[in-house]
């Protein structure tokens, strides 16, 4: 049980966090390609990276604050959902060069990301 509320206790910060840093590109970047989807993705995905490695390879830390980090607060900060139906949208607007290109950025930066992570965390 107390697994199951430190999942949810995270998710709760990383939709707060999502919604404040994805409102945050939109205002620097304006609405006309999903920036703040694709920022978070791509930060979540650095983050995943980097904090799998330190809290599965080098730091003993219970499975509850594992759980609530990647699981709960990197589950609800990323955006697979909204990059789906953003991306939908582009299409039925029959803008498919941003429909495609919202895919190919996405899928790079965010390999490239947790690749990222990955590759610090083990340095670190």
């Amino acid at each position: 049980m107390l697994q199951v509320l430190a999942i949810a206790g995270g998710g709760a910060a990383g939709a707060l966090m999502r919604f404040w840093t994805a409102n945050a590109v939109y205002q620097w970047l304006g609405r006309s390609f999903p920036y703040g989807t694709l920022a978070v993705n791509v930060i979540g995905s650095f983050l995943m990276g980097l904090l799998f490695i330190l809290l599965i390879e080098r730091v003993t830390l219970a499975a509850e604050w594992r759980a609530a980090l990647l699981v709960g607060f990197l589950g609800a900060f990323t955006t697979f959902s909204t990059f789906s139906i953003e991306t939908l949208n582009l299409i039925e607007q029959a803008d498919y060069f941003k429909a495609g290109f919202n895919i190919l950025i996405s899928v790079a930066a965010c390999m490239l990301a947790v690749w990222g992570g990955v590759m610090l965390g083990r340095q670190l």
